[in-house]
Parts: structure tokens; C-alpha cells; sequence
């Protein structure tokens, strides 16, 4: 019997710490959250300080049995999840579930945390153990509960108002905003052109280049010649100047020193692992979690990185004398900073977390573990590693030149050009680690200059005038959006991943090039958003939200009081909206001009199953006409000429060789050729330029098909054996029955058939179907699994607001709800606790009944 339980995240974090451990602790994973908010109406009661109703999470129920078996034996229990907000509360869940069921009677409970997964860091943490922070557990509450909230309500707004399954989020939304605000300013730009005056220059048969500074005795800007007309005349004034030849009138040398970048946060992590590994920030998160929770390098598992979740620029002074020792050892002294570097952290706001990210022990190079890592972690493990080891490294130094030269004559009117070189003179930490960029600027300063001093004669040897025009704004990576957002404070470096996960999973930006672009559907909702709910998506007050919740984190502010200043006028807002705002204003609709046949207006507008072009209104005596966009194709950009040609389907393309007419039309899903009553779907071939030829090929294809696909048929009993996807089976459009494998499908008779049916379960009609939820919930409709929509189980058909309350920061396997309900229930002035109590159940539910909403797509509302 294991005298102490030690509970951790992950099992692969149990397994590493089981092993510093010994046989007289038990290590078993909670696998993320334990406990979620119920599924339905008053799940955060707004009328009772906000108290909020959980429920285990169905998929998690096993681990806290797991859990619950192996306490009954301990005489501790030592809740180890991350050191964040999010695992204080996991390890805060599991205690009032414990608690409930009595199992905590005469067991001694203690918090401990784990900034590395190495012996030493884990037997330190747990003979320093703590209580569990009411602080830490009442922020990510009251954060829980604000993305429920504005899930809850903004979402099916959006259903209502644009279409189905789409979401909004506290901090999703300006996320968003940021993104389509970037597109219109690339749509907004005006390029202008301009004109740079190239030299190319030779001294001491060395040559090199300049540029023009100084002409007519002004400094040359950066429109200072914005036709080919003046450059042209700059170019021949230069030469008649210069004649050939200039004169040096001044060298400036300096020393420049340039120092490392410090080591890595959450956020600068996942900026230069987009930068120089091509990872997302998803990708980078899931990386870092294996290398901080244990990875095997030939002497059993050990945590590579320290915690990976934190916006501290500290070291340890044990980890930074470990660095300067290994530099000393791989670069000898003079590649060690003269005095070991201490980092201030910037950010007002910094997480929990004790330390930046770095090596748990500097003197494990990358090379020599790399046959024990997969791909992927050795890279990003090296990345760590090199930005750890380079930030104690001494700065690099550069000696810098900058030569002025003047050609002809010096006077008021003079003209004037520069020459700038510098080189590198001890490289320092630029051995080890250089910082990327985004949106580099050539420098062109990285020459080498012949020796020159006041008065020498330089050959001038060529002019370039070149034209250039000024650029937008460059779209966002995932680098420069992550930036951003930390540098306006919106979300925590552990949400970034989250956030931007769910903007492409909803559809809401496409990447090209490595850049965020908005979609149709982000920018309506984008606009609406912004529209309708400015202060909500407005950069500063989501970032004062932020700051308040990490205010209730430390301590300084409660945050009962903190939900009830947003709750009542967001609610209000959202009412009105709903009963203000017409569908139609929300489509933005964009006039194209007229139809040139019938004369009746042209649009493009947003519909609930994508953008489409329409010709004619709703008040028409005829139908309006409709044909959707084509992939690639812009609400912002599509033209009259364009749209026209939309209008051309369906296309006949003749007849089969039984007299069946042939079309080709873009349906709901997707491409196809129809033949008779027959489809056939379009995989590769454009509908608009489909061939009658090719349709006829792809028709045929499909009657192969379909022939090898029957093996029996049996039309009176409406029963047929076919070769299906994963082998061979029967079918009667009911039901699906498997053939027994020693069996030949092609030996089967009809009563053979009728038996193996018989025996088999009534099909379903996919998720949200109406067969599904019927055998899912019985007779009267209610969920007999409760919430599981966003675990991977079966869910039960959604009612109004399905779905959209999911967690919005780190989820740590914790589920979004799968049955809910918008909540009507309003806002009333409830008594302030001064230090409100964690609540693990509420006061029941409002009564109000809920307005029903269209059904939603699978997914949830998120950050």
C-alpha cells in the first residue's frame, strides 16, 4: 500500500514523477478537467452572485474512480496539477468532488507544484508544500464564467442574425477584429511611387555601394523624387557633378554592441517557433508539453524544459550558473557575458509561473540527445536550448563606418552621398542564437568599406535610379498576431494557441503564405460585432478585463463584483440587438448594378449555407434568382462581370445514351453532373467548363462503380448485399447487418438476409439527427449521458444554445457543454460577498423559458 497519492495532469507527467518518487507514492493523471459547468440553464446563476452548477465530465468519470480506489488506501493526498490558474483549479475540482463523497475524512491534503519534471526540482517541490490559492481558483472561475457567458448569448445571436454554427468569444472576437481591421486597411492602400539614387562606388580596386543623402542642399527624403522625369534628372545632374569622380568629406567609425534577446516566454516562444520552425502555436504547446513532462533519453524519462506556460523572463541563479559554466566549457571565457545578465520582466501582468522557459539542465546538449527525440522536439528542445545559453553570452560587436562623399562642389547647393559599412569583430552570442524578425527590412549597412579618410578621390563608377512603390501593410502570421496581441493585452500567451485554433476551425480566417486572411464569414461577423457590440471587441477594455482578472488572482479585487459590472449592461445590449437588428442589415449586402436581361438589381450577400450573388428582392413578383460564389471568390471583390457568369449554371451538356439529359450544377454539397434522377459528384472538374465528353467519362465511372459495389439484390424485400467501405454487408436502408466472415456474401439467401437484419440495430441518421437523439434519449427526449458534445461522444440533438459555452482558454481536456439552453434569466443587484465562497453547486435555475434558436454545427464558443 502507496502511504501518499500524487495526482498530475497527464499520464505521461505520472509516469516520469512515479519514478523520483519510489514505492511509497502512488502517481495517477486526473487527465485535464474533472469537472465542468452542467449543460443547461443556470449553469452560471447570474441571480445569485453568480454561483456556477458543475457536473463530472462524463469521459473523466473512470480516472476519478481510478482516483477515488487508490485514496482509500493513502493516509495523503498531494494535488500536483500545472502551476497555473487552470491546475489550481483542476486540483481544486477533484478536492470538492472528494470532499462531497467523503473521502477526504482523516486524509491529510496539500497543493504542490512542479516547475520541472527533473529528481532534484520534484523532491524540493514536494517537501515545500502549500494550501490550495482561493485567489488562483476565484480568476479562472470568474474567467470561466464571463466565456460562458458571452458564449452563451453572442453566439446564438449570431445563428439568428448571420447563420448557424458560428461563435463568438471574449477574446476570440477582437482577435478577429484585428485580422479583418488589417484586410481593410490592405484594401483601403493607395500605393505611391517613389524613386531611390543608386551609386556604385570604387576605391582601392575595391568596390562597393552608396546612396544619394543630400541633393540641391536638402536631405533627400523618402518622396523626395517621385517620377522617372526627376529621377532621370537627378541621375544626370549627379554625373555632371561628379564628373567621374567624388571626395570623401568625412568617415564617422563607431562600435556598436549588440546584446541577446533574454530567454523565452510563452509568447516569444511561440513567435520564433513560427519564425524558424514553421510550428504553430498549437504545435508548439503540445511539443513543450512532452519535453516538460518527461522524455526518455537513455536513463528513463526526464523533463527536458522547465514549465512552459509563463510570461517570466527570471532565471534561477542555480540555472544561470549552470549556463555560464557550459559556455565556458563549449566557447571558452571570451564567449561569456562579463556579469551574469539578470532579465526584468515588462509585462504588469505576468503569469504564476516562476522562471522563463529554459533547459532544466543546460549541460544536455541537442546533439547529444537527438537520437532519444522525435523530430519535432529536438528541434524545438534546440531552439530553447541555443536562446537560454546565448542570452548569458557576451554581446556581439561590430566595428560601423558611415562615409559621406560629395560630388562637385561644396556649397549651399550641394549633393552629397553615403557609403555605410560595418563588420563583425567578436561575435559573441551570434555564435550560438540570433532573435528572428518579422517583416525584415534589408539593411544595407552589411558591407565591407575599403580604408578611406577625409579627402580621398572615389571612382564613381555607375547611377541607378530605381523605382519602388510603397507597400501595405503586411497580413498577420501566426508570429506577428501573437505579438500583437500580448503588446495590446488581449488573452494570456496560454490562450493564443486557442484563440487562433478556433478562428480557422470556425472558418473565420484561411491562411495563405503563412498569413492570416479574413473570410466572408469573419468579416460580417467581424463587422457585426463591432457594429453592434463595440465595447465588447474594443482592444482596451479587453484588455482591462485581463487585468482585472489577474487583479482577483492576486488578490486585489473580488470577483463577484467583477461579474456583475459586465453582466448587466452586456445582457441588455444583447436583447436589444436581437430585437432591433434585422437579418438583412447584418448580410451587409453589396449592390453590383443591374442585371442586363431583366433589369433588376444584382447583390452579394451572406446566406446561411455561404455567400451567394441574388438578381431580384424579396418583393418581386418573380423569385429572386441565386447562385453561390466560387472558391476563391470575394464578397469585397467580386465584380458585375463576374457574378454574371455564376448565373450560367445549371449547363446542359446533352444526353445519355438512354436519352437522359445531362446537367451540371454546384449544389449544397458541392459540385455535380446529374443524369436523369442520378447524381454524380464533381471531385476535380470545374462545373463551368466541364466537357460533355468528360461528363459522360465521369458518368460511366460512376456505373462501374456502382456495379461492383452490388453484390445481391433482392427488390421485393427491398433488400441488397454490397461492397461497402469496410468489406462487404447487408442492407435494407434500416438496417446495416455484417456478414460473418466465413461466410460468401455472393452464397446468401433472402431468409439468411432477413435473419442476420433482424438481428442488427436500427441505423442512425448522423449526430444531430432526429433517429440519433430519439435512441439516445428515449421516449421524453432528456439526454441519458449528459453533457458530451465536445468529448468525442455521442451528444443528443441541441436545443438553442448547444455547444457554445466551451472553455475559451487552455481546454486541458475539459469539454464544452453539449446540451444548453440560452439563458434568459436577467441580471438583479445581488448582494456583494466580500470574500465570495467557492461555489460547487447554485440555487436553482431561473424559470424563464428560453426563445428557441436554429440548431448549431458541431463546436463551441471560445476565447
Amino acid at each position: 500500500m502507496s502511504a501518499n497519492l500524487v495526482i498530475v495532469e497527464s499520464p505521461a507527467k505520472a509516469k516520469t514523477i512515479k519514478k523520483y518518487l519510489g514505492k511509497d507514492f502512488e502517481v495517477l493523471a486526473s487527465y485535464g478537467h474533472v469537472r465542468d459547468l452542467v449543460p443547461k440553464e443556470g449553469a452560471v446563476d447570474t441571480e445569485h452572485n453568480f454561483a456556477m452548477k458543475y457536473q463530472v465530465v462524463e469521459r473523466n468519470q473512470k480516472h476519478v474512480d481510478a482516483i477515488s480506489r487508490a485514496l482509500k488506501k493513502a493516509d495523503s493526498l498531494f494535488l500536483a496539477t500545472d502551476p497555473d490558474r487552470e491546475g489550481e483549479a483542476i486540483s481544486w475540482h477533484l478536492y470538492e468532488l472528494l470532499k462531497a463523497k467523503g473521502e477526504l475524512e482523516g486524509k491529510a491534503v496539500q497543493r504542490v507544484v512542479f516547475y520541472e519534471i527533473t529528481k532534484t526540482s520534484v523532491r524540493e517541490a514536494m517537501a515545500q508544500p502549500r494550501e490550495l490559492s482561493v485567489d488562483l481558483v476565484n480568476a479562472q472561475q470568474a474567467r470561466r464564467a464571463l466565456d460562458f457567458l458571452v458564449g452563451f448569448n453572442l453566439s446564438p445571436l449570431l445563428w439568428k442574425k448571420v447563420r448557424p454554427g458560428l461563435s463568438a468569444g471574449r477574446v476570440q472576437s477582437p482577435a478577429l477584429r484585428m485580422i479583418c481591421e488589417r484586410e481593410d486597411e490592405i484594401a483601403a492602400f493607395i500605393a505611391r511611387e517613389y524613386w531611390t539614387i543608386d551609386a556604385e562606388l570604387e576605391h582601392s580596386e575595391q568596390k562597393f555601394p552608396g546612396k544619394l543623402v543630400e541633393y540641391g542642399g536638402a536631405k533627400v527624403e523618402q518622396f523626395s523624387f517621385t517620377t522617372e522625369t526627376q529621377a532621370r534628372d537627378v541621375e544626370r545632374t549627379l554625373r555632371e557633378a561628379a564628373k567621374g569622380t567624388l571626395t570623401v568629406l568625412g568617415v564617422d567609425r563607431k562600435q556598436r554592441r549588440r546584446n541577446p534577446a533574454p530567454p523565452f516566454t510563452t509568447s516569444t516562444l511561440q513567435q520564433e517557433a513560427a519564425r524558424k520552425l514553421g510550428f504553430s502555436a498549437q504545435k508548439t504547446m503540445r511539443v513543450a508539453q512532452q519535453l516538460y513532462e518527461g522524455v526518455d533519453i537513455g536513463e528513463g524519462a526526464v523533463g527536458l524544459i522547465s514549465y512552459m506556460r509563463t510570461d517570466s523572463l527570471n532565471l534561477a541563479q542555480e540555472a544561470i550558473g549552470q549556463i555560464r559554466d557550459v559556455i565556458v566549457q563549449l566557447y571558452g571565457k571570451d564567449g561569456l557575458a562579463e556579469e551574469p545578465r539578470i532579465y526584468k520582466t515588462k509585462s504588469k501582468n505576468a503569469q504564476e509561473a516562476h522562471e522563463a522557459i529554459r533547459p532544466t539542465a543546460a549541460g544536455v546538449l541537442p546533439n547529444d540527445i537527438e537520437k532519444n527525440l522525435e523530430a519535432d522536439q529536438f528541434r524545438l528542445y534546440s531552439l530553447i536550448w541555443k536562446r537560454t545559453v546565448a542570452c548569458q553570452m557576451a554581446p556581439a560587436i561590430f566595428d560601423t563606418v558611415a562615409v559621406e562623399l560629395l560630388a562637385g562642389s561644396d556649397g549651399p547647393q550641394r549633393t552629397v552621398l553615403r557609403a555605410n559599412g560595418s563588420t563583425l569583430v567578436k561575435p559573441g552570442y551570434i555564435s550560438v542564437y540570433q532573435e528572428g524578425m518579422d517583416d525584415v527590412v534589408q539593411d544595407d549597412s552589411d558591407h565591407v568599406l575599403p580604408p578611406m579618410q577625409e579627402g580621398d578621390r572615389v571612382k564613381l563608377t555607375g547611377v541607378v535610379p530605381t523605382q519602388h512603390f510603397t507597400e501595405p501593410p503586411p497580413r498577420f502570421s501566426e508570429a506577428s498576431l501573437v505579438k500583437a496581441l500580448e503588446e495590446y493585452g488581449i488573452g494570456r500567451p496560454s490562450t493564443y494557441a486557442s484563440i487562433i485554433s478556433t478562428l480557422r476551425d470556425r472558418e473565420y480566417v484561411d491562411i495563405e503564405s503563412r498569413r492570416f486572411t479574413a473570410t466572408d464569414i469573419g468579416k460580417i461577423v467581424s463587422r457585426f460585432l463591432t457594429q453592434y457590440f463595440t465595447t465588447y471587441v474594443d482592444y482596451d477594455f479587453t484588455a482591462k478585463m485581463e487585468d482585472s482578472l489577474d487583479a482577483v488572482a492576486t488578490g486585489e479585487q473580488e470577483w463577484v463584483p467583477l461579474l456583475e459590472r459586465f453582466w448587466k449592461p452586456f445582457i441588455d445590449l444583447v436583447t436589444h440587438t436581437e430585437t432591433s437588428v434585422s437579418r438583412e442589415e447584418v448580410a451587409q449586402a453589396r449592390d453590383l448594378g443591374p442585371d442586363p436581361v431583366s433589369g433588376k438589381p444584382m447583390s452579394v450577400r451572406m446566406g446561411r449555407f455561404g455567400p451567394f450573388v441574388q438578381i431580384g428582392t424579396k418583393d418581386d413578383e418573380d423569385k429572386p434568382r441565386f447562385a453561390g460564389l466560387r472558391p476563391g471568390q470575394k464578397m469585397d471583390l467580386i465584380t458585375h462581370g463576374e457574378a454574371l457568369e455564376l448565373f450560367k449554371l445549371p449547363r446542359k451538356l446533352g444526353t445519355t445514351a438512354a436519352g437522359e439529359e445531362i446537367t451540371t450544377n454546384v449544389g449544397r454539397f458541392g459540385p455535380y453532373v446529374k443524369y436523369g434522377a442520378k447524381y454524380v459528384s464533381l471531385k476535380t472538374d470545374d462545373p463551368y467548363e466541364i466537357s460533355p465528353e468528360r461528363a459522360l467519362e465521369v458518368i460511366r465511372d460512376k456505373e462501374i462503380a456502382d456495379a461492383n459495389r452490388l453484390i445481391l439484390d433482392f427488390p421485393d424485400a427491398g433488400i441488397q448485399v454490397l461492397n461497402g467501405r469496410f468489406g462487404p454487408y447487408i442492407t435494407d436502408k434500416q438496417r446495416n447487418a455484417k456478414i460473418p466472415k466465413d461466410k460468401d456474401p455472393k452464397s446468401l439467401t433472402l431468409e439468411e438476409c432477413q435473419t442476420l437484419l433482424a438481428a442488427a440495430p436500427v441505423r442512425t441518421f448522423g449526430k444531430w439527427g432526429r433517429k440519433n437523439a430519439k435512441a439516445k434519449n428515449g421516449k421524453n427526449g432528456k439526454s441519458v449521458k449528459g453533457a458530451a458534445a465536445a468529448s468525442g461522444a455521442a451528444a443528443p440533438a441541441p436545443t438553442a444554445g448547444a455547444a457554445v459555452a466551451a472553455k475559451t482558454a487552455k481546454t486541458r481536456g475539459q469539454p464544452g457543454p453539449g446540451t444548453t439552453q440560452k439563458l434568459a434569466a436577467k441580471a438583479s443587484k445581488a448582494a456583494v460577498n466580500k470574500k465570495a465562497p467557492l461555489h460547487s453547486a447554485a440555487p436553482a435555475a431561473s424559470k424563464a423559458k428560453p426563445k428557441p434558436a436554429p440548431k448549431p454545427k458541431k463546436g463551441s464558443a471560445k476565447e
